[in-house]
This record gives structure tokens, sequence and C-alpha cells, in this order.
């Protein structure tokens, strides 16, 4: 039996998610990044959740989606799939910087978008 998620469900996870990303690293510079395995797949995971969760709401609310366009959607979509279906091929120097640079802009937009939910 499927258990049916409501939008605060999703925007929970996709928090979650990207705030283990940021504390994954906390401390880090981009030179241990590159060479801590272990760190990089539990950031790619953090990545993976916060796009499949993303994939939920862009299609069980297209116009929560509509209405909250500042939030990156579908770059997050994209990362999802770039990353589970390019495996192989994850540029860690562009998870770093999505890590160091949007995610904290991200994690804002979605404690907001809390707030106003619950």
């Amino acid at each position: 039996m499927s258990r049916h998620f409501r939008l605060t469900d999703y925007l929970g996870h996709m928090h979650e998610a990207a705030t283990d990303a940021r504390s994954f690293v906390q401390g880090m510079a981009v030179e241990d990044f590159l060479k801590d395995r272990r760190t990089q797949q539990a950031v790619v995971m953090s990545l993976l959740i916060l796009g499949e969760a993303t994939t939920k709401v862009m299609a069980a609310y297209p116009d929560d989606v509509a209405r909250y366009p500042h939030i990156p959607w579908r770059q997050m979509r994209g990362m999802r799939n770039r990353i589970a279906h390019g495996y192989f091929e994850i540029n860690y120097g562009i998870v770093w910087r999505t890590v160091e640079e949007a995610l904290p802009a991200l994690i804002a937009q979605l404690e907001h978008l809390l707030q106003r939910s619950s």
C-alpha cells in the first residue's frame, strides 16, 4: 500500500536532504571533498533524495510549483536525473558548488514554505 504524501511532507524531505548535504561538508575545503569518497557518496545520495522529492512535488502539486517560480524545481530534478543516469560521470566540482552555493538559499526558501504551510 502506498502512502499519500502531502506537500509539506515532500518539502520536509527536501529540507532534510539539503540540510544533510550541507552538514556532510561542514568544515571541509573543496580539496578535501574531492578526495573523500564517503562524503561524496553521502552528498550525492542527499541530492538524489532532494531531486526525487522535487519530482514528486512537480507531478502532484503543479499549482504550487507555478506559485513558487523562484525555487529551482527543474534544476533540482535535472540534477537528480544526471546523477541517477550518469552515475559514473558525476562532476564532483559541480556537486561541491551546488552544496556550497545553491543549497543555503534553497534551505531558506524551503523553511519559508514550510512555515507558510503549517
